[in-house]
């Protein structure tokens, strides 16, 4: 639902660069070239950023038990 702190495989913070990522992506920047400004090298690291859903919005509109 929300970003992870830190990569599960690397322990490299990467939580704070989410809202940057998608700020510049939706100026039409390239996803590759983004991620290479923000110093995500690793393939654990990007992946994490490719495969993320952010679903905060949607799983906020129900209420708790």
């Amino acid at each position: 639902m929300i970003i992870p702190v830190r990569c599960f495989s690397c322990g490299k913070p990467i939580g704070h660069l989410w809202e940057p990522y998608n700020e510049k992506l939706k100026k039409g920047e390239d996803g590759k070239k983004v991620m290479d400004k923000l110093g995500l090298e690793r393939f654990c690291c990007r992946a994490i950023f490719l495969g993320h859903v952010d679903l905060i919005d949607i799983a906020a509109q129900y209420k708790k038990f």
